[in-house]
């Protein structure tokens, strides 16, 4: 099962942390989690107007601990830990899994902190990490282009949450289809 995903975090340095984690997969079925335990003296402005005010929790200053048991539609505000629980049973469900990025150095890293170090990923994830950038470049498109704007005819433009890691992954994921229906 391909499985596309994103992360927010709290910038492009190596000690940062993550804000929240996107998975949507091939079958519809997603995950999102937003992280309470985020390292906040690293929130700067950008990141507060641009990523945490685009959370779906966060942004309203309450940790209210949200659990959903569907495995179709997850959603989860917490410590790392209990998300980390969480992504694992969501991610049991499939046989076998390929993961999908954008830019994806800082994301995949992160994925794989949560789990220790990328030797204690689930089995059924595959170790090798795939990035729609390099799709784009293989399918002779500017890797730098607008995910939005070439995916235009499939997205609601009053929808647009740039930087939800949910909505990240979404767009991810209709590229992805785009790319592959090309010739």
């Amino acid at each position: 099962m391909r499985i596309f995903f994103d992360t927010e975090f709290t910038g492009l340095h190596q000690n940062t942390t993550l804000i929240s984690i996107g998975f949507i997969a091939e079958d519809g079925k997603t995950f999102y989690g937003e992280f309470v335990d985020y390292d906040k003296s690293q929130v700067d402005d950008w990141i507060q107007e641009n990523v945490i005010d685009n959370t779906l929790f966060l942004k309203k200053k309450n940790n209210t601990v949200l659990n959903s048991t569907s495995l179709n539609q997850y959603c989860h505000v917490g410590a790392a830990n209990t998300i980390v629980s969480d992504l694992k049973d969501w991610l049991a469900q499939f046989d076998t899994v390929e993961m999908w990025s954008d830019c994806l150095a800082y994301d995949w890293v992160l994925f794989n902190e949560l789990f220790g170090h990328a030797f204690n990923i689930p089995n059924n994830v595959y170790y090798i990490p795939f990035d729609i950038s390099t799709l784009f470049k293989i399918k002779g498109i500017d890797p730098d282009i607008s995910r939005e704007k070439f995916i235009k005819e499939s997205i609601n433009k009053d929808s647009i949450q740039k930087h939800n890691a949910l909505w990240d992954a979404e767009v991810i994921k209709l590229c992805y289809e785009k790319l592959m229906a090309k010739p």
